[in-house]
């Protein structure tokens, strides 16, 4: 477990929150982005090490189709997303998986790529699934035009105006992603063959880096289609609307296995962020730097809230809750830090008890806003060695593992499958897409196929099935006895060793939430504007108020 104690000189540890506080579905469909989540760790990164950014290729014409590149030169590498841009019928323009054209197709390529390179990627990339990347390919994407948005940006650059404010404010971006494959997709890199390059160690670098680079694919587009239609008359986007866009994102329920199947990245990203919260906590005092750093953090929150909008009743009342909670936030700011010992931990400890698990996500966002010396260092703890963790102990005695159970798992052994509500769904894989889905048990076909995501059943299997052995036998014996358990019990030593490995709440149940589960990984991405269209599809903004690419200096917060 990260330790709390690396805090500044003089201060008294406090301890982390604990997982059965933490890993709770409600409070994790609350999370905010940090200045831990990896599009900030990546900006600070390239920001840092000076890296150079131009655009050695656009050949797009008239009517907006060709291709483009954008490179990242680094001190030792260099990245470089490769653009397609199509001319995409309104009929044939989907957000859904199964969809086969959109707008624009990407791939991030390792290096600098040859004439022949592009051309090999111009005849796989705008396939997506149906064509095969290499590699040199790090993640590959596609993305659609915010059709009416777009129109408007176009039109009013073209006439020599700039666009409303308000329509820009009302979506946020030109496009919006539908997949960035990463990771071995379709033939590309391996995770293990890039996870030792320093600016791509910490999780998802080359998928940040590959919507930062399209963020300033879809303001070129805009500025390009405007100068073609307009002549001399167009103008370019105003740098203050400009960095009101990001790059938006809809995204399905196929992100929100994710966290269950990777405990041991997901208890080092809530680790992460639970430790620079201690670390801040602990502090004996609040510096006035560090106070106008809140207070300009404060700020900039109130002005996203402000922005941000949702047609679905659930995120309306959590955002009603939540601008309410920020009134009370400013008005508890006017006095702080007051005269506490510990100023940042009394301003957490009135907010657990004052605001909602929305408000209480963002504060926490706050707290560590101004503390990067303290707390960044953490990003580099993130990432996880799973083939490590995988090995079972054989050796490990029966009275061990069932006191494991009893302690990490607990809330799972409490809850009664024998009642309908709690068993009512199932997750599969679609035969189509292979893509996760979510069943009702009651009236959908394909619960014999149950992928094993519901870790509080599969606890409580494990711990029945344990009843007749005695303590003294090894877990290698059992599993000779009872392989079926092999899975649940590796999920439980595991448990044992990292703390924020489990969502400790039914994952089949009739009441559970996946968008709770997306949020919370959007969050650590660094996602804003959470706008869910069901429980199981949300759209959300990356970037937004971030520096482009191609601007110098990189002049915005990172």
């Amino acid at each position: 477990m990260q330790s709390a104690e690396h805090t500044a000189p003089g201060a008294r540890p406090v301890a982390p929150r604990p997982p059965e506080n933490v890993m709770r579905l409600a409070r994790m469909g609350a999370a905010h982005p940090t200045r831990l989540s990896f599009l900030r760790v990546m900006l600070r990164r390239m920001t840092a090490g000076d890296w150079r950014f131009d655009r050695p290729l656009w050949e797009v014409d008239a009517q907006g189709v060709g291709r483009a590149v954008y490179r990242a030169i680094g001190p030792e590498r260099s990245y470089s997303l490769v653009a397609f841009a199509h001319d995409l019928p309104d009929e044939r323009r989907s957000d859904r998986v199964i969809a086969t054209a959109w707008d624009a197709t990407f791939a991030l390529f390792d290096g600098t790529p040859s004439a022949a390179d592009l051309d090999r990627l111009q005849a796989n990339v705008p396939l997506q699934e149906a064509g095969r990347v290499s590699a040199r390919e790090l993640s590959l994407s596609r993305a659609n035009r915010s059709v009416r948005l777009w129109s408007h940006v176009v039109d009013n650059l073209a006439a020599g105006r700039q666009p409303d404010r308000a329509e820009i404010e009302a979506v946020g971006y030109l496009m919006r992603t539908t997949a960035v494959y990463g990771s071995g997709k379709f033939g590309a890199a391996d995770r293990r063959d890039i996870a030792g390059r320093p600016e791509l160690a910490a999780p998802f670098q080359a998928e940040m880096l590959s919507v930062w680079l399209t963020r300033q694919f879809t303001v070129d587009m805009v500025e390009h289609l405007a100068a073609a239609r307009g002549g001399g008359a167009a103008v370019r986007l105003a740098p203050g609307l400009k960095r009101d866009l990001g790059v938006g994102n809809s995204t399905g329920l196929g992100m929100a296995p994710f966290l269950v199947r990777h405990p041991v990245l997901l208890n080092n990203w809530m680790e992460a962020r639970e430790t620079a919260l201690a670390r801040v906590r602990a502090l004996p005092g609040a510096t006035p730097e560090a106070v106008d750093r809140l207070t300009a953090a404060f700020a900039a929150a109130r002005a996203t809230v402000a922005g941000w909008h949702s047609e679905h009743p659930l995120q309306i009342g959590r955002l009603a809750e939540l601008r309410a909670d920020l009134d009370r936030i400013g008005a508890r700011l006017e006095t702080f830090p007051g005269p506490a010992e510990r100023p940042w931990d009394a301003l957490w400890r009135w907010g657990e008890a004052a605001l909602s698990p929305e408000g209480q996500a963002l504060l926490l966002a706050l707290v560590i806003e101004p503390h990067g010396a303290l707390v960044d260092d953490l990003a580099a703890t993130m990432s996880a060695d799973e083939a490590a963790a995988f090995p079972l102990d054989g050796a490990m005695s029966v009275g061990c593992l069932r006191a494991i159970l009893k302690a990490r798992y607990d809330w799972a052994l409490a809850i009664d499958f024998d009642r309908p509500e709690n068993r009512a769904r199932f997750w599969y894989v679609s035969e189509e897409k292979l893509e996760p889905r979510l069943g009702a048990r009651a009236t959908d076909a394909g619960a014999d196929r149950e992928q094993p995501l519901c870790t509080a059943r599969l606890a409580q299997a494990l711990h029945t099935d344990l009843r007749d052995w005695p303590d003294d036998a090894t877990v290698a014996a059992f599993l000779l006895a009872r392989p079926a358990h092999r899975f649940m019990l590796r999920r439980a030593q595991i448990a044992d060793r990292h703390p924020y490995a489990e969502v400790r709440d039914n994952l089949i149940g009739a009441e559970m939430l996946p968008i709770d589960l997306m949020r919370c990984k959007l969050a650590f991405f660094g996602a804003s504007h959470f706008d869910p269209r069901s429980d199981k599809w949300v759209r959300i903004s990356l970037f937004q108020g971030a520096p482009y690419p191609l601007d110098r200096p990189l002049e915005a917060q990172t």
